[in-house]
């Protein structure tokens, strides 16, 4: 039997922890695992808490306290049976792993939203990288810079304010993001995951729980997805778009966590010189608004000698 310890405490972390197993042991079938379901009528979805328990070797007592919260505090052994009785996969268990950890640390005070500031050489980065769509977002999708063909790419998203422009408020509640991806689908699955992962070891960060409420509240695509607790996701390579200025354009992608910032991530696309795909890209650099120019004021001495 894996070992268990008994703790209490934790907050909302523990909580997180709670709501992960009881997710995934509802979405986790008797025959996935292996175990023979009678002919009688079942009515918990998925797995029953003592079937999970006896799958992992614990207590059903102790598996209760750790869905209720109670416990904060499994061993690395609990941890990695449940993991193998819920047949996680890597990603997830290291999620859970992530929870645990979070739990035992618990603050009461919330952090405060990371600065959404961008350093003036990212923003060069981005303008040396066009014609290809160049963008950095915040850790909860946030569109904080960006480049001509960054911004268009995402047709209709200037029609909203900058502080509101976020990729998941785009995806959910912008009329033109269910056109303009033809895996609309596969698309938010992929967001609602990144965004359970976050959460889930900062489930009380002001930046998080603002946009999660407003998406619950206004997007009942969203509510569904957010209560299936996935914190895995395929985000494919190549995206498709359906433009409505260049056409469809076919693009690779690629995404990565800018170093030394507050979890900033930059994300580029490009396609192949020659290509009927490049040709659009192109098209969509040009025809996007332009920034203004960037004036540099003067000083009197330099003022002088132009005189």
């Amino acid at each position: 039997m894996a070992s268990e310890r008994t703790t209490t405490g934790g907050g909302s972390g523990s909580l997180e922890l709670g709501r992960f197993l009881r997710a995934r042991r509802t979405q986790t079938t008797p025959e996935q695992v292996g175990l023979t379901v009678g002919t009688g009528l079942r009515r918990t979805p998925g797995l029953r808490r003592e079937e999970l328990a006896t799958l992992a070797g614990i207590s059903i007592d102790y598996y209760v306290r750790l869905e209720r919260g109670k416990e904060t505090r499994p061993s690395p052994s609990v941890l990695d049976a449940l993991a193998r009785a819920l047949h996680l996969d890597d990603q997830e268990h290291h999620h859970l792993r992530e929870l645990v950890a979070r739990a035992a640390r618990y603050a009461p005070e919330p952090p405060p939203a990371p600065s959404r500031t961008v350093r003036p050489h990212l923003k060069l980065l981005l303008e040396s990288m066009r014609p290809n769509p160049a963008y950095i977002v915040s850790r909860s999708m946030d569109f904080l810079a960006w480049n001509p063909g960054g911004l268009a790419l995402y047709a209709g998203l200037d029609e909203w304010p900058a502080k509101q422009r976020n990729l998941a408020r785009y995806l959910f509640l912008h009329p033109t993001a269910r056109t303009l991806f033809p895996d609309w689908d596969n698309q938010v699955r992929t967001c609602v995951s990144r965004l359970r992962a976050i959460a889930g070891t900062a489930p009380d960060a002001p930046d998080l729980t603002q946009l999660v409420g407003e998406l619950l509240l206004k997007s009942p695509d969203f509510a569904k997805l957010w209560e299936r607790y996935d914190v895995t996701g395929r985000k494919p390579v190549r995206k498709t778009f359906h433009h409505p200025h260049v056409g469809t354009i076919t693009l690779t992608g690629q995404s990565m966590e800018l170093e030394g910032t507050p979890g900033q991530r930059l994300g580029v696309y490009v396609a192949e010189p020659g290509t009927p795909d490049h040709d659009a890209l192109l098209l969509l650099d040009m025809t996007a608004p332009q920034p203004a120019p960037r004036t540099t004021e003067m000083n009197p001495e330099q003022s002088r000698k132009q005189l």
